[in-house]
């Protein structure tokens, strides 16, 4: 990617946002390895990464879950690969109001819906969604800064906390991602919601689903608009036991494409393990929605991207194994798509990164 095409994407005006200008879900991928390993040789995550273009570098910058903290940033200079070798870590996101979050993971930058690799800037600055702690549950909270590298400031309440007892998200609001549609004055947020009680599905009751969330400019608290995807009601699907993260990009063919994470197999709450709310394997795939402002109609592709029973053994001798975690698209100027995603076995993933095939 040149210095020049990324000005042109950033400066280009919401227009264009009929299907035909924008991603289209690849058919091929080619394994490119590891891109940031963890720290620790026995523990810790590295992976659900969020990268955006920063002009004050030049170059990409990476907010991602890494521990310790549960929070980190990574650079790359090299605008045509942001592939293995390729980053510096960086380490915690400074905060200057670290009161007001306490400890948070899996930070997430309020994107810009219409064009790719770009952080929305709002009213001179950039919006960052986290994973907070509340009591045992899980709650969303926003942060702003004037530059991409922080510092960020926390707003002290949460914007997405979680939902009444009987409610899908009663247990925890969780891996959220963000948009900013500076038309509507809006954002529109996606999130991973667990419930406390069992829902009214046949197929995984207890199942993780993924909402939607709204919140105009002058609000301090989002509004929850229900569940965009839940576990799909088809035996043996591969997203029909829990559906975590959502990356919304403008498609081609359809008006929306998202990448999400989600597994075949439905939560056992009486099974206590490491993977109770998230049991194996973890996996990636796409779902699409023709609706101008997509809070419903919402649609599973038939297949993931990979099953994990087909990671070939060169991938499993590199790390990758057991789960396929949180994916991230991110475009190439060549029209094709790198996939990051993180895997291995839970609280040692580490991040990896594939390559689609040409359009």
């Amino acid at each position: 990617m040149s210095a020049a095409w990324a000005q042109d994407v950033s400066q280009k005006s919401p227009e264009g946002k009929e299907p035909g200008g924008g991603f289209a879900i690849p058919t091929g991928w080619t394994r490119r390895g590891l891109v940031l390993e963890r720290q620790s040789k026995d523990k810790g995550v590295s992976g659900d990464p969020c990268i955006v273009w920063d002009d004050a570098i030049p170059g990409w910058r990476m907010v991602l879950f890494y521990d310790p903290s549960g929070h980190a940033q990574a650079v790359c200079t090299n605008r045509d690969d942001p592939g293995p070798g390729q980053w510096k870590l960086e380490g915690p996101l400074p905060v200057t109001n670290p009161e007001a979050v306490g400890g948070f993971h899996k930070p997430f930058l309020v994107m810009d819906p219409y064009h790719p690799n770009q952080a929305a800037k709002i009213e001179g600055r950039y919006c960052l969604l986290v994973v907070s702690f509340k009591s045992g549950h899980k709650q969303i909270q926003r942060a702003w800064a004037e530059k991409l590298a922080g510092a960020w400031t926390f707003e002290p309440q949460a914007i997405i906390p979680t939902g009444a007892a009987s409610d899908f998200d009663a247990k925890h609001t969780d891996a959220v991602t963000g948009y900013y549609f500076p038309e509507r004055k809006e954002f529109l947020y996606f999130y991973m919601g667990y419930p406390q009680q069992a829902q009214p599905r046949k197929i995984s009751p207890f199942g993780s689903a993924q909402g939607a969330a709204t919140q105009k400019l002058e609000e301090k608290v989002a509004t929850k608009r229900g569940v965009v995807l839940e576990p799909c009601q088809q035996a043996g699907h591969w997203a029909s036991g829990w559906v975590g993260g959502l990356q919304l990009l403008r498609g081609r063919g359809h008006r929306w494409v998202a990448v999400v994470n989600a597994s075949p197999t439905a939560p056992d709450p009486g099974r206590k393990a490491v993977w109770t709310e998230e049991p194996p394997p973890s996996q990636g795939g796409f779902a699409w929605c023709d609706e101008e402002w997509p809070v419903q109609g919402w649609h599973f592709a038939p297949e993931p991207i990979e099953w994990v029973k087909d990671i070939p053994k060169s991938a499993l001798d590199a790390g990758e194994g057991y789960n396929l975690w949180r994916q991230f698209i991110h475009l190439l100027p060549d029209g094709r798509a790198a996939l990051f995603y993180n895997s291995g076995y839970y609280g040692r993933e580490q991040l990896y990164m594939k390559v689609s095939d040409k359009p």
